[in-house]
């Protein structure tokens, strides 16, 4: 004898609606992204979704609203990468028959340029926090990485093809022209930190400035005498604004003489950037590394010349990311809060996608001083 198994209905707004103890028409409202819902409604259509398992009709949301409901999340490279001019964005998920299988073929281009991004927690937490904010609404990214200009106009191309509604950039370098390029087709896109060029896009950033300046405080406050750092790479805007963050308060201290060695964001380029300081300042007590990998990086070259940590020298990093916690000591460091910003990233654009004649914004955090044992 068959036993008859049958599937359980799926979830509906109206389970939604009843778990949240609101109306089917505030429940759509929250899903499909409008913004002028009560924060604690909001949260509580959010936890009714997790709980009864809802996962919106993409197909039939289409056909009403016109949009894909997919959005990329771009990681651009730097102007550098187009000396390695190699094949398009490599996507998840992606079955258009984009060349993403050209990536393996080259000799350093887009290998290069995803192998760094994947290496650095920072790009693994603006993932997070976009997938998580976009997930109760059904919705999820599709990582796209664009290191050369071929790859920035497949970008481009892409998404006017109507695949994605929009983008979230995250880019490194101050002359990358993938915001332009985005903006000149008329497509909808939000900026993780300041332009630089006169782009009329939307962005979300930390007071970068500020940060430099709770780790400037904090060397001097543990009487650091000789003071040096590793910058970020300069011509970004994050760069230059942690440098000037920092060299200004210790200016404005009296203590204009900064010896500077620039890194590149990653832990090698911190170890190198350490020795070279140490050589040429051998009394340095005090070192600020623009962000954590640097930082580790730092500690281990400061271990290996014999130098304690924070007894010798104190060191200070920014972001506070996961490795901050595992390093030896655990670091003191700046805190940018990626993942509410990946977050406001998300609901800019989505007001925008709502909204096209809304005029652009800017969003800002504030950073905060994490105290560890490292300074």
């Amino acid at each position: 004898m068959t036993e008859d198994v049958r599937a359980a209905p799926a979830p509906t707004l109206e389970d939604v609606a009843r778990a949240a103890g609101v109306s089917r028409a505030t429940v759509s409202r929250v899903v499909n992204g409008v913004r002028n819902v009560d924060p604690a409604i909001q949260e509580a259509v959010r936890q009714a979704v997790a709980a009864t398992g809802y996962t919106p009709n993409r197909a039939a949301r289409s056909l009403v609203t016109r949009r894909a409901d997919a959005i990329a999340l771009v990681v651009s490279g730097a102007a550098a990468d187009d000396a390695m001019e190699e094949a398009g964005p490599a996507s998840a998920g992606r079955d258009d028959g984009g060349a993403d299988g050209d990536e393996e073929e080259t000799d350093g281009g887009s290998v290069s340029f995803t192998a760094r991004v994947s290496a650095d927690p920072f790009f693994g937490r603006v993932v997070t926090g976009v997938v998580n904010h976009l997930r109760p609404r059904g919705m999820y990214p599709m990582l796209m990485f664009a290191g050369t200009a071929r790859a920035r106009d497949e970008v481009v191309s892409y998404i006017r093809q109507g695949n994605t509604d929009g983008a979230l950039v995250v880019s490194a370098h101050a002359e990358d022209p993938l915001p332009s390029l985005l903006t000149e087709a008329g497509l909808s896109a939000v900026l993780y930190g300041r332009p630089t060029r006169p782009v009329r896009i939307s962005y979300v950033d930390l007071a970068q400035r500020d940060g430099a300046r709770l780790a400037a405080e904090r060397l001097l406050e543990r009487g650091c005498r000789r003071i040096v750092t590793i910058t970020g790479p300069l011509e970004a805007p994050v760069g230059q604004d942690r440098l000037t963050g920092f060299r200004e308060t210790l200016a404005r201290r009296g203590r204009p003489d900064v010896p500077a060695v620039e890194g590149r964001f990653s832990q090698e380029s911190g170890e190198v950037a350490m020795a070279r300081l140490l050589a040429e300042h051998p009394d340095l007590d005090g070192v600020f590394a623009a962000n954590d990998l640097m930082a580790v990086g730092a500690c281990h070259v400061l271990r290996e010349h014999g130098r304690r940590v924070p007894e010798d020298v104190a060191v200070i990093g920014f972001d506070d990311n996961g490795v901050a916690a595992a390093c030896r000591p655990p670091l003191t460091t700046v805190r940018q809060p990626v993942e509410e910003m990946a977050a406001a990233m998300v609901d800019l654009l989505l007001e925008r996608l709502a909204r096209p004649t809304l005029p652009v914004t800017s969003v800002i955090y504030e950073p905060t001083l994490v105290v560890r044992d490292s300074a």
